[in-house]
Protein backbone atom coordinates (compact mmCIF):
# COMPACT_ATOMS: atom_id res chain seq x y z
CA UNK A 1 0.00 0.00 0.00
CA UNK A 2 1.47 3.39 -0.96
CA UNK A 3 2.06 5.87 1.87
CA UNK A 4 -0.52 8.55 2.63
CA UNK A 5 0.18 12.10 1.49
CA UNK A 6 1.20 13.03 5.05
CA UNK A 7 3.52 10.05 5.38
CA UNK A 8 5.05 10.66 1.95
CA UNK A 9 5.81 14.30 2.78
CA UNK A 10 7.26 13.32 6.17
CA UNK A 11 9.49 10.78 4.44
CA UNK A 12 10.62 13.43 1.95
CA UNK A 13 11.41 15.80 4.81
CA UNK A 14 13.45 13.06 6.47
CA UNK A 15 15.43 12.43 3.26
CA UNK A 16 16.21 16.14 2.84
CA UNK A 17 17.22 16.40 6.51
CA UNK A 18 19.57 13.45 5.96
CA UNK A 19 21.08 15.14 2.90
CA UNK A 20 21.69 18.25 5.03
CA UNK A 21 23.17 16.37 8.01
CA UNK A 22 26.32 18.30 9.00
CA UNK A 23 28.41 15.19 9.68
CA UNK A 24 27.71 12.83 6.80
CA UNK A 25 25.24 14.58 4.51
CA UNK A 26 25.72 15.45 0.85
CA UNK A 27 28.45 18.07 0.28
CA UNK A 28 26.42 19.76 -2.47
CA UNK A 29 23.25 20.00 -0.39
CA UNK A 30 25.19 21.30 2.60
CA UNK A 31 26.66 24.11 0.50
CA UNK A 32 23.26 25.42 -0.61
CA UNK A 33 21.70 28.62 0.66
CA UNK A 34 18.40 30.33 -0.09
CA UNK A 35 20.23 32.57 -2.57
CA UNK A 36 22.11 29.77 -4.32
CA UNK A 37 18.86 27.87 -4.88
CA UNK A 38 16.99 30.75 -6.57
CA UNK A 39 17.89 29.59 -10.12
CA UNK A 40 16.67 26.08 -9.30
CA UNK A 41 13.34 27.33 -7.92
CA UNK A 42 12.75 29.31 -11.11
CA UNK A 43 13.87 26.46 -13.34
CA UNK A 44 11.59 23.94 -11.64
CA UNK A 45 8.62 26.32 -11.77
CA UNK A 46 9.14 26.81 -15.50
CA UNK A 47 9.43 23.04 -16.02
CA UNK A 48 6.11 22.58 -14.23
CA UNK A 49 4.57 25.11 -16.61
CA UNK A 50 6.09 23.31 -19.59
CA UNK A 51 4.63 19.98 -18.47
CA UNK A 52 1.20 21.61 -18.12
CA UNK A 53 1.44 23.11 -21.61
CA UNK A 54 2.20 19.69 -23.08
CA UNK A 55 -0.53 17.90 -21.12
CA UNK A 56 1.92 15.25 -19.91
CA UNK A 57 0.71 13.91 -16.55
CA UNK A 58 3.77 11.74 -15.91
CA UNK A 59 6.05 14.69 -16.62
CA UNK A 60 3.87 17.02 -14.54
CA UNK A 61 3.96 14.66 -11.56
CA UNK A 62 7.75 14.49 -11.76
CA UNK A 63 8.20 18.25 -12.12
CA UNK A 64 5.81 18.99 -9.25
CA UNK A 65 7.98 16.69 -7.16
CA UNK A 66 11.09 18.64 -8.14
CA UNK A 67 9.34 21.90 -7.21
CA UNK A 68 8.18 20.42 -3.90
CA UNK A 69 11.79 19.43 -3.20
CA UNK A 70 12.77 23.09 -3.48
CA UNK A 71 10.15 24.08 -0.92
CA UNK A 72 11.28 21.35 1.49
CA UNK A 73 14.95 22.19 0.97
CA UNK A 74 14.41 25.90 1.68
CA UNK A 75 12.44 25.00 4.80
CA UNK A 76 15.22 22.66 5.94
CA UNK A 77 17.86 25.37 5.45
CA UNK A 78 15.78 27.70 7.61
CA UNK A 79 15.25 24.96 10.19
CA UNK A 80 18.99 24.34 10.35
CA UNK A 81 19.35 27.98 11.39
CA UNK A 82 16.39 27.65 13.82
CA UNK A 83 14.37 30.28 11.97
CA UNK A 84 11.34 28.30 10.78
CA UNK A 85 10.47 24.87 9.42
CA UNK A 86 8.10 23.25 6.92
CA UNK A 87 5.31 23.11 9.51
CA UNK A 88 5.54 26.90 9.89
CA UNK A 89 5.37 27.29 6.10
CA UNK A 90 2.31 25.05 5.83
CA UNK A 91 0.58 26.68 8.80
CA UNK A 92 1.23 30.14 7.39
CA UNK A 93 -0.37 29.40 4.05
CA UNK A 94 -3.25 27.49 5.71
CA UNK A 95 -4.08 30.51 7.85
CA UNK A 96 -3.79 32.84 4.86
CA UNK A 97 -6.15 30.74 2.74
CA UNK A 98 -8.77 30.70 5.49
CA UNK A 99 -8.37 34.42 6.17
CA UNK A 100 -8.65 35.36 2.49
CA UNK A 101 -11.66 33.13 1.77
CA UNK A 102 -14.29 34.45 4.18
CA UNK A 103 -16.97 33.42 1.66
CA UNK A 104 -15.95 29.78 2.22
CA UNK A 105 -14.80 29.69 5.85
CA UNK A 106 -16.95 32.56 7.16
CA UNK A 107 -20.21 34.34 6.53
CA UNK A 108 -19.15 36.57 3.62
CA UNK A 109 -20.70 36.17 0.17
CA UNK A 110 -18.88 36.14 -3.19
CA UNK A 111 -21.10 35.53 -6.19
CA UNK A 112 -18.36 35.07 -8.79
CA UNK A 113 -14.58 34.95 -9.30
CA UNK A 114 -14.40 38.73 -9.77
CA UNK A 115 -15.92 39.24 -6.33
CA UNK A 116 -13.47 36.72 -4.88
CA UNK A 117 -10.57 38.66 -6.40
CA UNK A 118 -11.87 41.96 -4.99
CA UNK A 119 -12.19 40.42 -1.53
CA UNK A 120 -8.71 38.92 -1.77
CA UNK A 121 -7.15 42.27 -2.67
CA UNK A 122 -9.07 44.09 0.06
CA UNK A 123 -7.90 41.61 2.69
CA UNK A 124 -4.32 41.86 1.42
CA UNK A 125 -4.50 45.65 1.77
CA UNK A 126 -5.86 45.33 5.31
CA UNK A 127 -3.06 42.89 6.19
CA UNK A 128 -0.48 45.42 5.08
CA UNK A 129 -2.05 47.93 7.44
CA UNK A 130 -2.38 51.66 6.98
CA UNK A 131 0.41 53.05 4.85
CA UNK A 132 1.29 56.73 4.45
CA UNK A 133 0.04 58.14 1.15
CA UNK A 134 2.39 57.45 -1.75
CA UNK A 135 3.28 59.93 -4.47
CA UNK A 136 3.47 56.99 -6.91
CA UNK A 137 0.81 54.47 -5.81
CA UNK A 138 0.56 52.62 -9.13
CA UNK A 139 4.34 52.22 -9.44
CA UNK A 140 4.58 51.01 -5.85
CA UNK A 141 1.78 48.50 -6.36
CA UNK A 142 3.30 47.22 -9.60
CA UNK A 143 6.77 46.89 -8.07
CA UNK A 144 5.28 44.68 -5.35
CA UNK A 145 3.17 42.70 -7.82
CA UNK A 146 5.88 41.83 -10.34
CA UNK A 147 8.76 41.16 -7.96
CA UNK A 148 8.13 37.42 -8.03
CA UNK A 149 7.19 37.15 -11.69
CA UNK A 150 9.39 36.08 -14.59
CA UNK A 151 10.62 39.22 -16.34
CA UNK A 152 8.48 38.69 -19.45
CA UNK A 153 5.27 38.20 -17.47
CA UNK A 154 6.15 41.16 -15.27
CA UNK A 155 6.67 43.35 -18.31
CA UNK A 156 3.21 42.45 -19.63
CA UNK A 157 1.63 43.26 -16.26
CA UNK A 158 3.39 46.62 -16.08
CA UNK A 159 2.48 47.41 -19.69
CA UNK A 160 -1.21 46.64 -19.19
CA UNK A 161 -1.53 48.64 -15.98
CA UNK A 162 0.40 51.64 -17.31
CA UNK A 163 -1.72 51.69 -20.48
CA UNK A 164 -4.94 51.48 -18.46
CA UNK A 165 -3.73 54.47 -16.43
CA UNK A 166 -3.32 56.46 -19.67
CA UNK A 167 0.38 55.91 -20.46
CA UNK A 168 -0.32 54.68 -23.95
CA UNK A 169 0.39 55.29 -27.64
CA UNK A 170 -2.34 56.72 -29.87
CA UNK A 171 -2.09 53.87 -32.36
CA UNK A 172 -0.07 50.83 -33.41
CA UNK A 173 2.16 52.99 -35.61
CA UNK A 174 3.54 54.61 -32.48
CA UNK A 175 4.37 51.21 -31.01
CA UNK A 176 6.23 50.12 -34.14
CA UNK A 177 8.13 53.42 -34.22
CA UNK A 178 9.25 52.74 -30.65
CA UNK A 179 10.38 49.23 -31.60
CA UNK A 180 12.58 50.60 -34.39
CA UNK A 181 13.92 53.34 -32.11
CA UNK A 182 14.91 50.82 -29.44
CA UNK A 183 16.44 48.46 -32.03
CA UNK A 184 18.64 51.28 -33.35
CA UNK A 185 19.76 52.10 -29.81
CA UNK A 186 20.57 48.44 -29.19
CA UNK A 187 22.67 48.30 -32.36
CA UNK A 188 24.59 51.41 -31.30
CA UNK A 189 25.19 49.98 -27.82
CA UNK A 190 26.47 46.69 -29.24
CA UNK A 191 28.80 48.52 -31.62
CA UNK A 192 30.15 50.60 -28.73
CA UNK A 193 31.28 47.44 -26.95
CA UNK A 194 29.64 48.51 -23.69
CA UNK A 195 27.99 45.27 -22.52
CA UNK A 196 26.20 46.88 -19.61
CA UNK A 197 24.62 49.47 -21.88
CA UNK A 198 23.82 46.84 -24.50
CA UNK A 199 22.04 44.76 -21.87
CA UNK A 200 19.93 47.76 -20.87
CA UNK A 201 19.03 48.43 -24.49
CA UNK A 202 18.19 44.78 -25.07
CA UNK A 203 15.79 45.00 -22.14
CA UNK A 204 14.20 48.08 -23.72
CA UNK A 205 13.70 46.19 -27.00
CA UNK A 206 12.10 43.26 -25.22
CA UNK A 207 9.83 45.53 -23.18
CA UNK A 208 8.69 47.32 -26.33
CA UNK A 209 7.98 43.99 -28.03
CA UNK A 210 5.84 43.08 -25.02
CA UNK A 211 3.83 46.21 -25.80
CA UNK A 212 3.43 44.96 -29.38
CA UNK A 213 2.09 41.70 -27.96
CA UNK A 214 -0.34 43.59 -25.73
CA UNK A 215 -1.67 45.64 -28.64
CA UNK A 216 -2.13 42.48 -30.71
CA UNK A 217 -3.70 40.48 -27.88
CA UNK A 218 -1.06 37.75 -27.93
CA UNK A 219 0.92 36.16 -25.09
CA UNK A 220 4.70 36.72 -25.31
CA UNK A 221 5.57 33.98 -22.81
CA UNK A 222 3.57 31.40 -24.75
CA UNK A 223 5.00 32.70 -28.00
CA UNK A 224 8.59 32.34 -26.82
CA UNK A 225 7.91 28.91 -25.32
CA UNK A 226 6.51 27.81 -28.67
CA UNK A 227 9.54 29.18 -30.50
CA UNK A 228 11.88 27.29 -28.16
CA UNK A 229 10.00 24.08 -28.88
CA UNK A 230 9.99 24.63 -32.65
CA UNK A 231 13.68 25.53 -32.70
CA UNK A 232 14.65 22.37 -30.86
CA UNK A 233 12.45 20.25 -33.12
CA UNK A 234 14.14 21.67 -36.22
CA UNK A 235 17.62 21.70 -34.68
CA UNK A 236 17.35 18.03 -33.69
CA UNK A 237 16.70 17.16 -37.33
CA UNK A 238 19.71 19.18 -38.48
CA UNK A 239 21.85 17.35 -35.90
CA UNK A 240 20.48 13.98 -36.96
CA UNK A 241 21.23 14.72 -40.64
CA UNK A 242 24.85 15.38 -39.68
CA UNK A 243 25.13 12.47 -37.23
CA UNK A 244 25.37 14.91 -34.33
CA UNK A 245 28.46 16.73 -35.64
CA UNK A 246 27.97 20.35 -36.75
CA UNK A 247 31.63 21.31 -36.57
CA UNK A 248 33.20 22.55 -39.80
CA UNK A 249 29.90 22.86 -41.65
CA UNK A 250 29.25 26.00 -43.65
CA UNK A 251 26.38 28.30 -42.76
CA UNK A 252 24.91 27.62 -46.22
CA UNK A 253 24.84 23.86 -45.56
CA UNK A 254 23.32 24.36 -42.12
CA UNK A 255 20.72 26.76 -43.47
CA UNK A 256 19.74 24.29 -46.20
CA UNK A 257 19.28 21.55 -43.61
CA UNK A 258 17.29 23.95 -41.44
CA UNK A 259 14.91 24.73 -44.28
CA UNK A 260 14.62 21.02 -45.06
CA UNK A 261 13.70 20.35 -41.42
CA UNK A 262 11.02 23.07 -41.54
CA UNK A 263 9.57 21.54 -44.71
CA UNK A 264 9.54 18.05 -43.17
CA UNK A 265 7.71 19.29 -40.08
CA UNK A 266 5.11 21.11 -42.18
CA UNK A 267 4.55 17.97 -44.27
CA UNK A 268 4.01 15.89 -41.13
CA UNK A 269 1.37 18.21 -39.74
CA UNK A 270 -2.25 17.24 -40.35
Amino acid sequence: MPPSSTDAIQQLVAVVARLRHPDDGCPWDLEQTHASLVPFVLEEAHEVADAIRHGDDAHLKEELGDLLLQVVLHAQIAQDDQRFDLSDVAEGIREKLIRRHPHVFGDAVASDSAAVKDTWEAIKAAERGEQPPSASPLSDALAAKVRGMPALAGAMTISKKAAKAGFEWDDMAGVWAKVHEELDELKEAVISGDKSHAQEELGDVLFTLVNVARWCGIAPEEGLAGTNHRFLDRFSRVEAALNGNLQGRSIDELEALWQQAKAEIRAEQP
